[in-house]
């Protein structure tokens, strides 16, 4: 190997003083030194470019064997990111380092190699700088194919940051080459604005650690529907980043809140509802209390026909003849067991919805009185339909609703509207 650098260094040599006879003998002075820098810069930009262009042609070559996506997702995504081509940029320039001095040799247009010197240091900083993004992206792009949402989350807090210090970071090494500072003046200089980049950089911060938290948490992740009480919103994550997240909302607008606010706000996350494919219905209906009585003998018998409560009924009817006996002067209602129109209505609405199919059986079922209120009784109703898709749920709560209004009539009940003023 070290025979053919050294034979490769001989070579460019011998061009170059080619170079510098050649336009010796044609021109003087400053016009020669300035056709012979040109012809250099010109063999040496052909060398950058060949050696680029050789080394990306392997890289592809070798990509050939890494074109499954499923079989090698990482590297598949490395080199969709074209990460292997930054990688041959730093080698070509690294060798471009080795020709500007086998071309620049024995001190000659010393000051033109030192510039040139500057502008391939700088460049690979450039390319490092690229580099770095592309990384990124690949492994953005490698968590992507996993479908690992949680993993992509946490490293795009970390990442955004990263891109954040780094720049800074490549930005004064790019500073100390071009103007040949020294790092204590420029660590000296950064430490002197320290409070100013803290306030400056304080939302990207609390973004960062907000990206750890939903991450190591797994509470929430893009795609997730989700609402936020504080904002009134309700939709879709499309986007968390290190200082913004964008929600779609069902109107199809976006809406876009601090990153930060995910750790410090009330978040609900309805996903979990969306995947286990259920959805609550959680409402209640105010009767006049005025319109609850007990049923007479008339009103057990009328319904006693109707179906599903003609079972309990019965049973309530039979348990309370053989209590009779057991009573004093059962001819006042008040002394004896009775059954009452909100009560069997109640028990008629917990047998509807446990025979009603698109409620789900296996979770609760509930039908209870709320604290009376000025306006009525409130009779809520606590179950979850089979359905999270919003269309499906709100024909199944209708449904449910429009039979119980209508059908509470029947029981002798009243639903009470409230007018406001």
């Amino acid at each position: 190997m070290k025979d053919e650098l050294d034979d490769t260094k001989d070579f460019l040599q011998n061009i170059s003083d080619q170079i510098n006879v050649f336009f010796d003998q044609y021109f003087r002075g400053d016009i020669a030194w300035i056709f012979q820098v040109t012809c250099k810069i010109l063999v040496l930009l052909g060398f950058l470019f060949l050696m680029d262009f050789l080394i990306k042609l392997a890289f592809k070559l070798v990509s050939n064997y890494f074109s499954k996506p499923e079989k090698y997702p990482f590297i598949y995504s490395l080199f969709k990111a074209k990460f292997f081509n930054s990688i041959a940029h730093i080698i070509a320039l690294g060798l471009c380092t080795f020709a500007l001095d086998s071309i620049f040799y024995a001190g000659m247009h010393r000051i033109t190699k030192g510039v040139l010197d500057k502008i391939v240091d700088v460049g690979q900083v450039v390319v490092i700088a690229g580099l770095g993004l592309r990384l990124y992206n690949a492994v953005e792009n490698y968590y992507i194919l996993v479908k690992d949402s949680y993993k992509l989350i946490a490293f795009r807090a970390i990442s955004q940051t990263l891109k954040i210090f780094g720049g800074v970071v490549l930005l004064f090494i790019a500073i100390k080459i071009i103007f040949n500072i020294s790092s204590g003046t420029i660590l000296g200089s950064l430490g002197a604005i320290t409070a100013m980049l803290v306030l400056v950089f304080r939302d990207t911060i609390l973004g960062f650690v907000t990206g750890i938290h939903v991450a190591t948490s797994r509470s929430l992740k893009v795609g997730d529907w989700i609402g936020i009480p504080k904002y009134n919103l309700e939709g879709n994550v499309m986007e968390i980043s290190l200082l913004t997240t964008k929600i779609l909302n069902f109107d199809k607008t976006i809406s876009t809140v601090p990153t930060y606010d995910l750790m410090t706000t009330e978040i609900r996350n309805y996903q979990v509802m969306t995947e286990g494919n259920l959805r609550r219905i959680k409402r209640s209906m105010i009767f006049n209390i005025k319109s609850f009585h007990f049923l007479s003998e008339e009103d057990l018998d009328r319904l006693e026909k109707v179906n599903l409560i003609a079972d309990y009924i019965k049973l309530k009817r039979s348990e309370i003849a053989k209590e009779l006996n057991d009573y004093h002067n059962p001819e006042n209602d008040l002394n004896r067991q009775q059954l009452t129109n909100i009560g069997v209505f109640r028990k008629y609405v917990e047998t509807y919805l446990k025979h009603n199919p698109d409620i789900e059986q296996k979770e609760i079922i509930l039908v209870r009185q709320l604290e009376n209120t000025p306006q009525g009784l409130p009779l809520e109703i606590y179950c979850f339909t089979i359905y999270s898709n919003l269309a499906d749920y709100e024909r199944v709560q209708s449904d449910i609703f429009d039979h119980l209004l209508v059908g509470a009539q029947d029981f002798g009940l009243e639903i009470m509207q409230v007018n406001k003023i």
